[in-house]
């Protein structure tokens, strides 16, 4: 353009075109600018968002320490040395910006921060790292290293939490687009316009957020792991009568109890009597057992729970006897009988081969006392069963005992046999089945799926029959960007061995595709 002689209007043209092309850079600039702007915005607005979300948590947790103390103190201990690193890291990030945006008029005109002095005299000066820039590094070194090392010291957190915050933090040698390798804090900020360098700043505020909910949540599941450990169970031999006569096979069962040592009631009232031994979780009971005849324990266990006190109540008997003269009725699978399945039950009276037991939906099945009782249209949420017998003498002996009716728990929903908030690949749960289970339900009983809904992010819900994905399902799984979560809501459910039976909804599955 600059070639050869040129006349007067000729150059005139040329300074024109480059004028021209001048102001279509300063227009990209100014637009890219600004989009760096928005986004910096939208994020300090989800860091609001995030931080009210941990407050409430740190909230609750507060709250349920001064309801079991002794079961949540060492969950908040470590979960108040997170916030803390996290609240000092992020306070350090909050002043940086406002020293780089200090003097300016309209901190949000961000058409003017095209520039990368300001960053660059405070962290690059003559081709090294300034002291600045070494404290920013520091800072980042004490937040991800005390993060994580606060995450290993607890042994039921998966140390891949910890690996993820090393990971996020990390400040390591970068390789750029051709393959050289480049300082983390030249690669991500040097040269780099002033607008791009709070964004960057304001993103790594929302990484600490986000890490402080995902190890806060880690803790917590951390903490229900450990109290369903198998540790924490304990073998009871429960015999199938309360006396036996000399000649006789004992018999019984052993059954399995949790205890929580580190769970402790408010208070405890039986029989008019306050109780304070609690040893492992146990309540100590020791009192003069009366004259002979029934005698009741009757009393309520009280816990808080937030605000209110929520009260459990004792209701159970005993017989002081000379010689055999009541029932002993035990259910097979726990003190209480379900809705929608067959309960075994054991009765019989001490000393007496033969009793007549009588209750809705109770059936003999067998020798030895062996009953099955199904409750499914036995109204309320009581049903007592009714035992007669003559002992040896002729006397007829009689008792009753009453038992609680429950329904079914929640079923919980499941891609192949997992469940809650997992990781798949998207080829895997394309060809998952769907289920569901029963947790910690001492019944054996299957459950068939019969339907559910497959939601995508930012796409329609779709509605799937039976336990696999469906044509659309697959659709709109394959449209699904890496990372994002899937959720399978809506399960529908049946028992295999009782179809009528209505299930409690079904807790849905949440899959984050790992590809």
């Amino acid at each position: 353009m600059a070639a050869g002689k040129l006349s007067p209007r000729q150059k005139m043209i040329n300074l024109m075109y480059l004028v021209f092309i001048a102001m279509m850079a300063l227009n990209m600039s100014k637009e890219v600018l600004s989009a760096f702007g928005l986004m910096n915005e939208k994020l300090t607005d989800s860091n609001t968002i995030s931080t009210e979300r941990n407050n409430a948590f740190m909230a609750g947790l507060a709250e349920k320490v001064s309801e079991q103390p002794e079961k949540y103190t060492p969950l908040k201990e470590k979960a108040d040395q997170i916030s803390v690193l996290s609240n000092e890291f992020n306070a350090y990030i909050d002043q940086l910006k406002a020293e780089l945006i200090e003097g300016r008029s309209d901190p949000t005109d961000y058409e003017t921060m095209d520039r990368p002095d300001k960053l660059d005299q405070k962290f690059f000066e003559g081709g090294k790292t300034t002291a600045t820039a070494q404290e920013f590094l520091d800072n980042i070194t004490k937040y991800r290293d005390g993060v994580s090392a606060a995450i290993k010291e607890v042994k039921e957190v998966d140390v891949e939490v910890a690996n993820d915050v090393e990971k996020t933090f990390a400040t390591g040698d970068v390789k750029d687009r051709s393959g050289v390798n480049k300082k983390w804090l030249n690669y991500n900020f040097e040269g780099f316009p002033l607008v791009a360098s709070l964004t960057k700043l304001t993103q790594m505020q929302a990484d600490v957020k986000t890490t402080e909910s995902k190890v806060l949540s880690a803790l917590l599941a951390g903490q229900q792991a450990s109290e369903l450990s198998f540790s924490n169970y304990e073998a009871i031999v429960v015999a199938d009568k309360t006396a036996f006569f000399s000649g006789e096979k004992f018999k019984g069962r052993i059954v399995l109890g949790r205890f929580d040592a580190t769970l402790k009631p408010t208070k405890v009232m039986v029989n008019g009597k306050e109780q304070t031994e609690v040893q492992n979780g146990q309540i100590m009971l020791d009192f003069p057992a009366g004259n002979v005849g029934e005698r009741d324990v009757k009393g309520e266990l009280e816990f808080k729970e937030g605000d209110s006190i929520v009260k459990i109540p004792i209701k159970s008997s005993y017989t002081v006897i000379p010689r055999p003269n009541s029932a002993v009725i035990s259910a097979d699978k726990m003190n209480v009988v379900y809705r929608g399945v067959n309960n075994p039950m054991t009765i019989s009276i001490p000393g007496v081969p033969n009793v007549n037991a009588k209750a809705p939906g109770l059936r003999k099945v067998g020798g030895a006392g062996k009953y099955m009782m199904n409750v499914t249209t036995v109204k309320g949420r009581e049903v007592s069963i009714r035992v007669s017998g003559k002992l040896a003498n002729g006397t007829t002996v009689s008792d009753s005992k009453k038992f609680r009716i429950k329904d079914i728990p929640r079923p919980v929903g499941t891609v192949r046999g997992e469940d809650g908030a997992i990781k798949m690949a998207r080829n895997a749960l394309q060809i998952s089945s769907i289920g569901a289970i029963l947790p910690d339900f001492d019944f054996d009983i299957k459950l068939k799926v019969t339907g559910f809904k497959f939601k995508v992010e930012g796409q329609p819900t779709v509605s799937v029959t039976g336990g696999r994905l469906n044509a659309k399902a697959k659709s709109a799984l394959r449209r699904a960007k890496r990372g994002s979560s899937v959720q399978i809501i809506d399960i529908k459910a049946r028992l295999t061995t009782n179809s009528s039976y209505r299930l409690k909804k079904i807790s849905p599955v949440i899959v984050e595709l790992t590809n």
